[in-house]
């Protein structure tokens, strides 16, 4: 039979020209169809020349020289983004073209010689599979531990800008506050100063309502900032509660009081009825007022037209509720799952409120649930909702 390996180097051009365009068009190697001709035969001659080497009459077992090449093939292919599915497919139909190519020289030897070939064949491109197979696949865990060590790096970054922009948010927001705080009760000073002297001077009533808004607008810029320091208290574990008696009419009043004005300057009535709650409770003061602030700003806000009402009882010995009932625009079935959730508003876009960030009744859910309590809503669209805040009497 005629020199296998020299037949080879004679038509390597031809049988890498038929070899590439099989690949490129063939359907289960879809990595190869944005490659150009040279991009796809990468590396293949060299393959091809030590697959002659092994296959001369001479047959050396020159093993090393083609394992070189396949190693070279392996890290081409991980780098063009083949698969390992594409790239037996690749050899497969390498195997069938050299086959081919090689069919006149087969036919002049005997069958045993045939039979013979044709197993050196299979067994030299075998191995040059499993060799590049294991080069691509060690250059590709090569490629994930770089990603894997870089993604903990990244992460580890952003991990610390996280944590630096909330302890600089938790600082800016503290430093907001004493201002803000004092804005607004030398606002209130004046404000009940220009309330006593209404009745001497008329004109003094669009001042009145100037201060009124000047206030409105600052307890609202400090409820905001108020939240987002007890989100940062929250998500750093440092939310602890300070339980002491607490007398729950005098409360309810203080914060009814803040924000009068906001109800005033929507005409919306607002009703306390509080009779049956009990006299002194044990709880955190500072949260509880957070919840009752929180909910009475959301109905004053999505409330256009009516009232507002706060209407505290006693559940039993060892429980109490309060109920914020408006009749405002109320909330679609689906969506009331959701309100609880940060961030999340009921509104569209075009419809959102000045005042509004969407951390209000997450904080409140959450501040319930620091108090061992239990929050429920009902509502119904453009008839209203009701928020019952059921809490222990005395909180362990």
């Amino acid at each position: 039979m005629n020199d296998l390996g020299k037949a080879l180097l004679a038509k390597l051009d031809n049988i890498i020209e038929t070899w590439v365009k099989a690949v490129r068009v063939d359907v289960e190697i879809d990595s190869s169809k944005g490659l150009t001709f040279e991009a796809v035969h990468d590396g293949l001659p060299e393959v091809l020349k030590s697959v002659a080497t092994l296959l001369t009459d001479a047959f050396s077992d020159e093993a090393q020289e083609i394992r070189e090449e396949a190693l070279e093939h392996g890290h081409v292919r991980a780098n063009q983004g083949f698969d390992l599915a594409e790239i037996v497919r690749e050899y497969r139909i390498l195997r069938n073209v050299l086959v081919m190519a090689l069919e006149p020289e087969l036919t002049t030897g005997t069958v045993p010689e045939v039979i013979e070939a044709i197993r050196k064949i299979d067994s030299v491109l075998d191995d040059t599979v499993l060799i590049t197979l294991e080069s691509y696949m060690e250059h590709r865990f090569s490629l994930l531990k770089q990603m894997h060590g870089q993604l903990l790096l990244t992460n580890q970054e952003l991990i610390r800008l996280i944590q630096n922009q909330k302890d600089d948010v938790s600082h800016l927001a503290h430093e907001l506050k004493n201002p803000l705080n004092a804005i607004i009760n030398f606002s209130s000073i004046l404000l009940n100063k220009q309330k006593k002297h209404l009745h001497e001077n008329v004109g003094t009533s669009l001042e009145i309502r100037q201060m009124e808004r000047i206030v409105s607008n600052g307890r609202q810029i400090l409820q905001l900032i108020n939240n987002t320091l007890e989100v940062s208290r929250q998500e750093s574990s440092k939310a602890a509660l300070s339980i002491a008696k607490v007398e729950v009419i005098p409360l309810i009043q203080t914060v009814v009081d803040s924000l009068e004005p906001s109800a005033t300057a929507k005409d919306l009535d607002l009703i306390i009825e509080c009779s049956q709650v009990p006299q002194e409770i044990y709880t955190d003061s500072l949260r509880l007022q957070q919840i009752l602030t929180n909910l009475l700003s959301n109905a004053i806000r999505y409330t256009d037209a009516g009232s507002v009402t706060v209407n505290g009882y006693k559940v039993d010995e060892q429980q109490w509720a309060i109920a914020i009932k408006d009749t405002g625009r109320g909330i679609k079935e689906e969506d009331q799952p959701k309100v609880f959730e940060p961030y999340f508003q009921v509104e569209e876009k075009e419809e959102k409120l000045p005042g509004s960030s969407g951390l209000g009744l997450s904080i409140v859910n959450k501040l319930v649930q620091m108090l061992h309590g239990k929050i429920e809503l009902t509502s119904e669209v453009a008839q209203g909702s009701t928020f019952v805040v059921v809490l222990p009497i005395k909180v362990s």
